[in-house]
């Protein structure tokens, strides 16, 4: 199965493992494709800008050397998936969980989060917390 992490996923991966609840099991298991989206780094870098999310360094050196231990596969944006947010309902505002659902869609892919707006898309869930 492929994983398509959502970008607290990750970082709950990093901090708080046990967060992810029924999740934690599909997402540790080693038959699984996990994903990690460079929208997922693009907005932890923003955040992380703004004030708005502590780490212990800055992200263009963190999230590599967490990358590199978390078992994941970086996962691109290409252009399709940046222009098929355009036919994307208005669901949801979040620019980067937007690109992350056609990610999921395009690259035949489960969403992991738990954020309650994703739901309403056509994207496969695998709901965390």
């Amino acid at each position: 199965m492929r994983l398509l992490l959502d970008t607290h996923v990750w970082l709950w991966l990093q901090y708080d493992p046990h967060r992810l609840g029924e999740a934690m099991a599909p997402v540790t298991d080693p038959d699984n494709d996990l994903l990690f989206s460079a929208a997922s780094s693009w907005e932890i870098a923003i955040k992380w800008g703004l004030g708005k999310l502590p780490l212990p360094e800055p992200p263009e050196t963190w999230v590599p050397k967490r990358v590199a231990t978390s078992g994941v596969e970086l996962l691109a944006v290409e252009h399709v998936h940046a222009l098929g947010v355009a036919s994307l309902p208005r669901h949801h505002r979040d620019p980067f969980d937007r690109l992350l659902v056609v990610q999921a869609i395009a690259e035949r892919a489960a969403i992991v989060t738990a954020d309650p707006a994703m739901g309403r898309y056509a994207a496969e869930i695998l709901w965390a917390g």
